[in-house]
């Protein structure tokens, strides 16, 4: 399919600790192996090779990396060079029977790289996610507390149970109400150190008071009498989804926390099928969830009805067509997201929906990288987004008209050109 890159789009370098294998006893931290790497010395090829392992050198897979340090290691028999989504290549430095380039790199996204040897690309990946210093413990900043999961039974959708967990910030006072956030596919980010670093960013920004103390509810997708939930329950184009969360998520959670009971308090955020169910719920109650966060979102004909016959690849004409929600949408997608011969394109789904937003005037942002259907871009880039999404809230306020930025009023539609083809 046609690889799209966006004009507005601009091109860092970064990348993350790739999994490489790392299962020998002599492999060292990260960050061991770049002050070593720095430092240099005969002991440096011996500790690349077994803390990145010889199968991934060989495969020019190798690579480590903390904060914005990060080194690659390849074998070859012509000197390779390094490139990093579309920036120039850049030489390697030869160590005894390896090549290496250690580099300092832009974090908070995600990105590829492959190795030019030869004039030819060889090896290399996709989805390497670089974390900036909220996505990792602050020495100082208090944990919030984690409880669950707790087995919930559902009525709305008949026979279904789903684990439920739910995060209190360490700031609550255990009177006032908090505001909420729900996340699709919770099971995933209810642990620490993990590749979406979900607490940690709550942690940190909470501490900074760059987002309010919150309850985050994490919820996984169901089971029915031994079926699958999960496609019913997200990609469905209404709000059976929603009002499961409303009248039986929420009123269980609410009786160990007080909730804020306004949508200008509540934020839905999901990946994939996730990314689509959150825009589902503050689109069909925007008065409930008013802030959505949206990864690799699937706007595509997935689960299909007679109100809605390519479900939810008519979001894009919905937006233009119907009345503007008052709600504040961040979308985030990559030029090799997948594309499905029957449901349709997430990259240029996303491209479309978000023009959409914009001719419209919601408050939207549209962040559009190199990724595939992955959540590397996302997690890297969840500190910023939640910022963004929760920028400017005021607990006094039960309301907001939420309009578009003059700055992104005054920037150009999104448009797209061929990358990988001639």
């Amino acid at each position: 399919y046609m690889m799209v890159r966006m004009f507005r789009t601009t091109r860092t370098l970064a990348v993350f600790l790739l999994g490489c294998s790392l299962g020998v006893a002599e492999k060292m931290p990260a960050a061991k192996l770049l002050d070593l790497a720095q430092k240099g010395g005969p002991e440096l090829e011996q500790a690349l090779r077994d803390t990145l392992t010889e199968d991934a050198i060989r495969k020019g897979s190798a690579v480590a990396g903390e904060g914005a340090n990060f080194i690659w290691a390849v074998a070859s028999d012509q000197p390779p060079r390094l490139q990093v989504d579309l920036l120039d290549p850049v030489p390697a430095r030869k160590l005894g029977g390896l090549w290496f380039y250690l580099g300092k790199l832009k974090t908070g996204t995600s990105h590829k790289y492959r190795w030019i040897v030869d004039g030819k690309p060889f090896g290399g990946a996709n989805d390497l996610a670089a974390y900036g210093p909220d996505s990792y413990p602050q020495p100082g900043v208090p944990e919030g507390k984690i409880t669950g999961p707790v087995v919930m039974e559902s009525k709305i959708y008949p026979g279904m149970k789903a684990n439920v967990w739910y995060y209190v910030a360490a700031q609550y006072d255990g009177v006032t109400p908090l505001p909420l956030q729900v996340w699709g596919d919770g099971q995933s980010y209810v642990k620490r150190m993990t590749n979406y670093r979900v607490l940690e960013a709550l942690d940190n920004l909470t501490a900074q008071k760059k987002i309010p103390p919150m309850v985050n509810v994490f919820i996984e997708p169901g089971n029915a009498n031994g079926r699958a939930m999960r496609s019913i329950e997200y990609d469905t184009v209404d709000d059976t989804y929603s009002r499961y969360i409303l009248e039986e998520i929420l009123p269980e959670i609410g009786k160990s926390v007080r909730l804020r009971e306004d949508g200008y308090s509540r934020a839905f955020v999901g990946e994939s099928s996730g990314g689509i169910c959150a825009f589902n719920a503050a689109y069909f109650k925007p008065d409930q969830f008013s802030r959505v966060l949206s990864w690799i979102g699937s706007f595509a004909a997935l689960q299909t009805s007679t109100a809605e016959p390519v479900g939810g690849a008519a979001y894009p004409i919905k937006v233009r067509r119907d009345p503007k929600r008052n709600i504040r949408v961040w979308l985030q997608d990559g030029a090799d997201d997948q594309e499905n011969p029957r449901a349709g394109s997430w990259p240029l789904a996303n491209i479309h929906l978000a023009n959409s937003l914009k001719l419209k005037g919601y408050d939207y942002h549209l962040s559009f990288g190199v990724g595939t259907h992955n959540q590397a871009q996302g997690s890297a880039e969840l500190p910023e987004s939640l910022v963004w999404l929760w920028r400017d809230y005021d607990p006094a306020k039960t309301t907001q008209d939420f309009v578009q930025d003059p700055e992104e009023q005054a920037k150009p539609l999104w448009r797209v050109v061929t990358l990988n083809r001639n």
